[in-house]
């Protein structure tokens, strides 16, 4: 919550957490990015308004956005057994 994010905003943090924990062998993760041309326009950001969780529930993030995608990184890369079974 109380974040907004291009997703190359979004795309280029998850690369450079890989880069620090699972460097590749040449370059770096954001070369491996690429625009897709029959999607301009589409999901250009994330967005969340909390602001009714705040309201109704007084509810407010434990974790900063950095913290959130940082600990989701590390966990898919501590169980990539898991993530072989479930992708393709």
């Amino acid at each position: 919550g109380n974040n907004e994010k291009s997703n190359i905003e979004v795309v280029n943090k998850v690369c450079s957490l890989l880069d620090e924990r699972l460097p590749r062998k040449k370059g770096i993760y954001s070369d491996l990015i690429s625009f897709v041309e029959d999607r301009p326009g589409h999901d250009i950001r994330y967005a969340i308004d909390s602001s009714k969780l705040k309201e109704e529930l007084n509810w407010k993030p434990i974790e900063s956005f950095e913290t959130g995608l940082t600990k989701t990184v590390e966990w898919y890369l501590a169980n990539d057994s898991w993530l072989s079974k479930v992708t393709v």
